[in-house]
């Protein structure tokens, strides 16, 4: 037995077995503040061009800037492209290792050495008679 087609009509999209209490519905018109940010965000310079294959944005006007060839001015404001923090679309990025944690280890480590040598003498000087 074959199913009739359904009628032919206006389509509008399809939201399959969810009801109008469903999140995607209920919260129709909720977070203005979330699309109009992104909606600005749209009109930076350099993303109406499209951008690149993989590229970040300025810290200070929002601009896009290729990572490829590496770039130490923005092409948009000229401000200069420090530190190793990359804005991404919605995240920030070290993309470049850091420097030696070892400076920060000695300064612990040292003092805890100390101490222990200091407790290690002085357990021989008592009990070593």
């Amino acid at each position: 037995m074959s199913e009739q087609p359904s009628e032919p009509g206006p389509k509008g999209p399809s939201w399959g077995n969810i009801s109008e209490r469903h999140w995607s519905r209920a919260r129709r018109g909720a977070n203005r503040e979330a699309i109009e940010y992104y909606r600005q965000r749209s009109r930076a310079p350099g993303v109406r061009e499209g951008g690149a294959e993989r590229n970040f944005y300025c810290m200070h006007c929002d601009g896009v800037i290729p990572a490829e060839p590496p770039a130490e001015v923005c092409p948009h404001c000229g401000a200069a492209i420090e530190g190793r923090a990359r804005r991404f679309f919605n995240w920030v990025e070290l993309d470049q290792p850091g420097s030696s944690d070892l400076a920060a280890l000695v300064k612990v480590a040292l003092p805890i050495l100390a101490l222990l040598a200091l407790v290690s003498l002085l357990a021989w000087w008592i009990f070593g008679r």
